[in-house]
């Protein structure tokens, strides 16, 4: 029995196209039902794989829902998370970071870290500012930004401080405090719909 690959696919997942050679003619059913058994076992382990591995430790598509995170997200916008990163390693300022709602926990939030443990936040009429410095931030788009104040505080440790890109528009650690980073589920590191949009985050 020869097993070649398949231009199909089952599931996101390489089928396989099962070739059985017989010397004597005709397939026998013998074979032939082993040969279904086979490709059974296939997909129900390439599912295990896809649901018990990949998704919950691996990556995961999301699909953005509002504005807070606008102009780098728009509402429709769909992201792949990387859910190993904070296994790995340490947040970084910068990070798009998903993260449980602290106010649902039946809910996920992407916001940006710009807080670290040990850092004191501020926001003076709306720009942020990292231990007394004003934090350069590109992606905020100043005009939708109103005169804001808030702090300082300071990030306990084990926490991070997020905010939304859109910080008029955004319920994020202004509201509910910094996150403990073991409620970090991942990092969104690709933008990948709509393909107009096709970007790294």
């Amino acid at each position: 029995m020869i097993r070649v690959p398949s231009s199909g696919s089952v599931d996101g997942q390489e089928s396989l196209r099962t070739e059985s050679i017989n010397h004597g003619g005709e397939q026998s059913p013998e074979v032939q039902g082993a040969s279904l058994l086979d490709l059974l076992l296939i997909l129900v382990l390439a599912l295990i794989f896809m649901f018990g591995v990949v998704r919950p430790f691996v990556v995961e598509p999301l699909y953005i829902p509002s504005e807070s995170m606008s102009p780098t997200l728009e509402p429709g916008d769909r992201v792949i998370a990387a859910k190993f990163v904070y296994r790995l390693g340490d947040p970084h300022r910068g990070d798009l970071a998903v993260l449980r709602n602290p106010e649902n926990k039946d809910e996920d939030l992407i916001k940006r870290v710009v807080g670290l443990p040990g850092d004191a936040v501020e926001v003076r009429d709306g720009v942020l500012y990292v231990n007394g410095e004003r934090n350069e931030e590109p992606y905020v788009n100043y005009r939708l930004t109103d005169s804001t104040f808030f702090g300082p505080e300071k990030v306990p440790q084990g926490h991070v401080f997020v905010m939304g890109d859109n910080r008029s528009n955004s319920r994020d650690s202004r509201d509910f405090g910094p996150v403990p980073e073991k409620d970090l589920l991942g990092k969104a590191v690709v933008r990948f719909w709509p393909l107009s949009r096709l970007d790294a985050l």
